[in-house]
């Protein structure tokens, strides 16, 4: 070992032989990227072991606090379970692994889905247990994945300089995803009840999952040794759950536009990126208001205080608060609030008296009777009052839900007050979890909310914040990252349910559309024509229901549809009574196709073989007596068979909804001319995805998204938050709805944007009205 030397520490200085060695090394990827995988299965295994280890104890002791023997049963089941196939599941998870390894190189991603044979993901074939799964494992990858952020980033492009190929955290064969999908896979071994697999999983979360800090820092140490990227920084691109800052900062550098003393808050809030148009148009924005609450400020008069504007008492003798003095005057408050269980109506009342209540604590602080605040920070207080005024009147929430968000009053003044761009920037955390939040409300109502899930988290969190915030705005992020990956999982379930309820519809749609149209082909040739009863049954019932299956299947372009028509054509014209040779001739030409074609059409719907074999020998004697020489004048009729009676009763119930299926037209709609068009052209604007408020006669409300507009009937398709359907309605209804104020349509503009709108306009009236004041005074005396 050689002697230290000053040069050691010095950053400036490069060991030649060290550099020589880590180059030769990252000159060779195939190496490296075997160093990686040989690491990551020894690690990973190790991990695992400790998994299995901790299983045994984990459901004993689950087992022993089981409510029921039936539970009881369950856990000790999955324990032996996982005793005999531990080693096969450690096995097949190194193997699936070394896989992931080898489809990374060959370029090919990591696959988390079965699919169908034409290559599209099956959704309606997706059993609960293995949505469960998937939700488990997609929760803890996406948690592990944003905990992580920054190692992954390091990992993800130092993986990509050796291999040549984009490397991100979907494809990476060390990422979380990858690891979780080959436990999954591996896994599947295990015949086990839902709660143990989901228990497993958790156990998995806590000591695989929970385990990958060390792994990937090993991981980069060995990559950095093997020369690949070694003074890389981790400046992680801002991407959504991302915690990062999106672009490096020198220590001490100010912030471009930051409040003094407040140089560190923008990097430690970790804006999201964000267009500079946009950027700039929020920055005008934010200037025109304060400029408005500059001039309220100054009139200081009636028409200030309708628009919101209370002001505070002054007494020049008295200093005004300094930062460090409102902050904890508002800490105060806040702690007071975390106690208070409020209606929208309290909340909007003690909003009113926020600035009050704020002078009066900050004054007693102090020692004092009062206390004053600079004309800045009290357009700052305004504001926020008058962001949270709207909140609370906002009809995009739902009542209970502007109560909850309404208790968020004291903890974004402090943040107004840290840093002044939550106004000036749409990337700012603490706004950016806002609208998240408000966003995730909308759809909200207590019936599709019956497990209180949603109402909960949002209640958590208002009440988190409450309790821990001081003056790190870092907590907005994480809370926001937090409640995130809480909304992707529930939007996951929602859209299943959503797509499965779309497809039922649609499905139905599709299955009425072909009844209409094969009822209306029979009822064609059948009408106001003369044959046997019995043709006239067969093809009204079993042949119609044959029609519509073609149709389904195959369309009605296909061959199959003009050959089930033709054998309709020829079989009615075969039982009308024949007056010629010729005509006996082709009909006996003819009959050996028309058998076959029915008996294959009856077996397609699965028509009884008896009965068709008595069908059979009703029609030869049909035929028999049409063939004759001494051909009858009227249509032969011949004991008729029941094909009522012999049908089994789906059959007959079928062809029934068949026949009755053209008389199903649309439901009688309004004409276009009783309603006005600007209702119409309204409803026709909306766009899948929009929210709408419908009011029932009794006065109950219920919040459901549109889903899908039918291409076959035009019908709008709503959906509650789960995915549920609400209602399904016809253009006409809707904008007669909307015209009755039935229907409320919801506004898709992120909240804090609305909010800002509304301030702009109210001040600007405000000032308008006080412009025109002195003008009315005069002309008054005339």
């Amino acid at each position: 070992m050689r002697p230290m030397s000053a040069n050691d520490n010095n950053p400036k200085v490069v060991d030649l032989n060290q550099r020589s060695a880590a180059a030769t090394l990252g000159e060779k990827p195939a190496e490296a990227l075997t160093q990686v995988r040989m690491h990551a299965l020894k690690r990973l295994t190790a991990l695992a072991t400790t998994l299995f280890e901790n299983t045994d104890d984990a459901l004993f002791d689950l087992a022993s606090k089981a409510d029921n023997n039936t539970i009881q049963a369950q856990y000790f089941d999955g324990m032996r379970e996982v005793r005999k196939k531990r080693q096969q599941i450690e096995s097949r998870f190194q193997e699936q692994l070394s896989r992931q390894f080898v489809d990374f190189l060959a370029g090919r991603g990591i696959a988390v889905k079965a699919e169908n044979s034409n290559g599209e993901v099956s959704l309606t074939l997706v059993e609960n247990t293995e949505l469960e799964e998937s939700l488990a494992v997609a929760s803890m990858v996406a948690k592990t994945e944003n905990r992580l952020q920054r190692v992954l980033f390091a990992i993800n492009q130092r993986l990509s300089h050796i291999s040549n190929q984009r490397v991100e955290d979907t494809n990476s064969p060390v990422g979380p995803a990858a690891v979780g999908q080959a436990f999954r896979l591996a896994s599947g071994e295990l015949e086990v009840e839902l709660p143990v697999r989901l228990i497993i999983y958790k156990l998995f979360d806590r000591y695989v999952m929970g385990g990958l800090d060390q792994f990937y820092d090993e991981l980069n140490a060995l990559l950095v040794h093997a020369g690949v990227l070694p003074q890389i920084r981790a400046n992680v691109p801002r991407r959504p759950g991302g915690a990062a800052s999106s672009s490096p900062q020198r220590p001490g550098e100010p912030v471009p536009g930051s409040v003094p003393g407040m140089e560190s808050t923008e990097a430690a809030a970790g804006y999201l990126p964000v267009d500079a148009a946009a950027a700039e148009l929020q920055a005008n924005l934010y200037s025109s208001l304060r400029a408005l609450l500059a001039t309220r400020r100054g009139d200081g008069d009636g028409a200030a205080v309708a628009a919101g504007y209370v002001p505070a008492t002054y007494n020049p003798n008295v200093v005004p608060l300094n930062p460090a003095e409102i902050l904890s005057a508002l800490s105060i408050l806040q702690t007071q609030s975390l106690s208070m269980q409020q209606s929208a109506v309290e909340s909007a009342q003690v909003a009113l008296r926020v600035k009050e209540e704020l002078l009066g604590q900050a004054g007693k602080l102090r020692g004092e009777d009062g206390a004053n605040v600079s004309g800045a920070d009290e357009d700052t207080i305004d504001l926020v009052g008058m962001l949270f005024e709207y909140i609370l009147q906002d009809r995009n929430l739902p009542a209970q839900m502007q109560a909850l968000l309404g208790r968020l009053q004291i903890p974004f003044l402090k943040v107004a007050l840290l840093d002044k761009h939550l106004f000036a920037r749409r990337t700012h955390p603490a706004r950016v979890l806002l609208d998240s939040l408000a966003q995730a409300c909308v759809g909200w109502s207590e019936e599709s909310d019956r497990d209180r899930r949603l109402y909960d988290k949002v209640k958590e969190i208002v009440e988190l914040l409450l309790k821990d915030f001081e003056d790190d705005l870092g907590i907005f992020d994480r809370v926001r990252i937090d409640f995130e990956a809480f909304a992707e999982t529930n939007k996951r379930r929602a859209d299943l349910a959503e797509q499965r309820a779309s497809e039922a519809t649609r499905g139905r749609e599709k299955l009425l559309e072909a009844r209409r149209t094969a009822a209306r082909e029979i009822m064609q040739r059948v009408e106001n024509r003369t044959m046997p009863e019995m043709i006239r049954n067969l093809l009204s019932r079993p042949w119609a229901n044959y029609l519509v299956l073609v149709l389904l299947r195959q369309g009605e372009n296909s061959d199959e549809w003009r050959h089930a028509l033709r054998f309709a054509d020829e079989l009615v014209w075969s039982v009308q009574p024949k007056q010629n040779a010729a005509e006996r001739e082709r009909l006996s030409a003819v009959l050996p196709q028309l058998e076959k074609t029915l008996r294959h059409g009856l077996a397609t719907v699965a028509f009884d073989e008896n009965d068709v074999r008595r069908l059979m020998h009703q029609l030869n004697v049909l035929y028999k007596a049409l063939l004759q020489p001494a051909a009858p004048t009227a249509v032969t009729e011949v004991p008729m068979l029941d094909l009522t009676d012999p049908l089994p009763a789906t059959s007959q119930e079928a062809g029934d909804t068949v026949m009755s299926a053209i008389q199903e037209e649309e439901p009688v709609s309004l004409p276009q001319e009783s309603v006005e068009e600007r209702w119409i052209q309204a409803v026709r604007e909306l766009k899948v995805g929009t929210w709408i408020e419908f009011l029932d006669e009794q006065g109950s409300k219920e919040r459901a998204k549109l889903s899908w507009i039918s291409p076959i009937s035009s019908k709008y398709l709503f959906v509650n938050r789960k995915g549920l359907k609400v209602a399904d309605r016809t253009l006409m209804q809707l904008a007669s709805d909307l015209a009755e104020s039935r229907i409320t349509i919801l506004e898709e503009v992120p909240l804090f944007d609305r909010a800002l709108d509304a301030i702009v306009e109210r001040l600007k009236s405000t000032h308008a009205a006080k412009a025109a004041t002195p003008a009315v005074a005069v002309a008054a005396p005339n």
